[in-house]
This record gives C-alpha cells, sequence and structure tokens, in this order.
C-alpha cells in the first residue's frame, strides 16, 4: 500500500488551481487580474417623441382622458336610446 502512494502522481495536487499560476510556482501568490470599466451606456431622454413640459403633458393627457369619457357617455346614451326604442327589453329568452 506504501508504494502505492509513492507512484501516484496526483496525490496532493490543487484541482482548483490546474493550469494557473499557482499549480507551476507554488509560492507565488494569486494573481488578481484588474478589469478596466465597462462602457457606460448613455440612454437618451426620449425615444421617438421630445419631452413635454409637465403642464402641457398634464393637459395633453388630460384632454385625452377627457375626450375619452365623454365618448364613453355619449356611447351610453346613444345605447339607452336604441334600447328604449326596441322595447326596451335587450335579450328575450322565453320565444
Amino acid at each position: 500500500m506504501g508504494s502505492e502512494d509513492a507512484k501516484d502522481p496526483f496525490k496532493g495536487v490543487d484541482w482548483k488551481a490546474v493550469g494557473t499560476e499557482l499549480q507551476k510556482d507554488p509560492s507565488s501568490k494569486p494573481v488578481i487580474k484588474k478589469r478596466l470599466p465597462k462602457k457606460m451606456r448613455q440612454i437618451p431622454d426620449y425615444y421617438f417623441l421630445p419631452r413635454r413640459s409637465l403642464p402641457s403633458a398634464i393637459g395633453f393627457y388630460g384632454a385625452c382622458i377627457a375626450g375619452g369619457i365623454g365618448a364613453g357617455m355619449l356611447l351610453e346614451i346613444w345605447i339607452n336610446k336604441k334600447i328604449k326604442e326596441d322595447g326596451g327589453v335587450i335579450w328575450e329568452f322565453d320565444k
């Protein structure tokens, strides 16, 4: 058994350091490579349209929301008018 230990060339090998400078020269300290900083990506303030000022944005989006609410109210009035013209019953299941 003792002779087998002497023949084993891989006994005591640091497998984590295989192929590195640490294995070739165990007395040296591990080398830490310094990396250059990556390029900073510059993100534009806008992609397709220029940014609006705050009052302008509030006015524009407020008008869009108010227009949508108004269109919904007109649609509801039109639906109620059609229901009254047809006799007030939306669905009849007993026919």
